[in-house]
């Protein structure tokens, strides 16, 4: 463990104290927006490249509101082709100085459901240009698996369709990912909604989650994201301290072993 984090999370080799990251998108306000940060405690922000003026840091501009000290993950949200994506990442590496990048390839419109094929085209090529790509994908162990061939430092997979707050939907497939996936981190991203669904996907052992949505659309922006910092560590904590066995029938929790009768 690391001297300055004592659980920290790894990607690409860079720590991070916080396992919450989080968006920049509909929010009220650009206030708000960083109120909400704040409290998150997060220490990764991702911005959309095509739907942000990333070169834009004039009084007034989102950029201006993003912390210093978080790390901005340009993504790829919009871009409905490998080639697209592709071209969208080189540009967010051009004004942000940064490898890093949040790859995503749209197959549905009306879903948002990921392209798994073509984001594992974009990722083989945007890793040997020296990108170092977190896809987001359909929870699949296959995908997972070519996308780490691929070259991807983390994989992100859908808890829900993005923005639809409804929590992890395929447990099973989760925990699939979760014993046979070891070489990266596993980073949950779109479709929780509250804090309760964040503790769930730490306890099912993820590395980390990634949300917007059920932050910035609360009726408390900044009181959700407080919720959600705490939610990932107790997740996290509970994970780490191993949950009891389930059993069908009922155990005394004062054992009778040992008594007179």
């Amino acid at each position: 463990m690391s001297a300055t984090h004592p659980d920290p999370l790894v990607i690409a080799g860079r720590e991070f104290g916080s396992r919450l990251m989080i968006g920049t998108g509909k929010y009220p306000s650009h206030e708000v927006m960083r109120e909400a940060h704040r409290n998150s405690g997060a220490e990764v922000v991702t911005v959309a490249i095509r739907r942000v003026n990333l070169a834009d840091r004039s009084a007034g501009s989102l950029m201006e509101y993003i912390d210093d000290r978080m790390l901005i993950l340009p993504n790829t949200a919009a871009c409905f082709t490998a080639e697209e994506a592709i071209r969208t990442a080189r540009l967010g590496r051009e004004l942000l100085d940064t490898p890093w990048v949040k790859l995503e390839v749209i197959g549905d419109e009306r879903t948002l459901f990921p392209d798994n094929a073509g984001l594992v085209q974009a990722t083989e090529v945007l890793a040997k240009e020296g990108f170092f790509v977190l896809p987001y994908f359909n929870d699949d162990l296959i995908t997972a698996r070519r996308l780490i061939d691929a070259g991807a430092v983390a994989i992100m997979p859908l808890a829900a369709p993005i923005g639809s707050g409804l929590g992890i939907q395929n447990f099973t497939t989760m925990r699939i990912l979760r014993e046979m996936i070891t070489e990266v981190p596993i980073i949950v991203d779109a479709g929780v909604g509250t804090a309760s669904d964040v503790a769930v996907a730490m306890e099912l052992g993820m590395d980390a989650v990634l949300l917007n949505t059920a932050v910035a659309a609360a009726e408390h922006p900044a009181m959700m994201a407080e919720a959600m910092k705490l939610a990932i560590q107790a997740g996290r904590l509970a994970f780490r301290a191993g949950r009891m066995p389930k059993r069908l029938y009922a155990t005394a929790s004062s054992p009778m072993d040992g008594l007179s009768r």
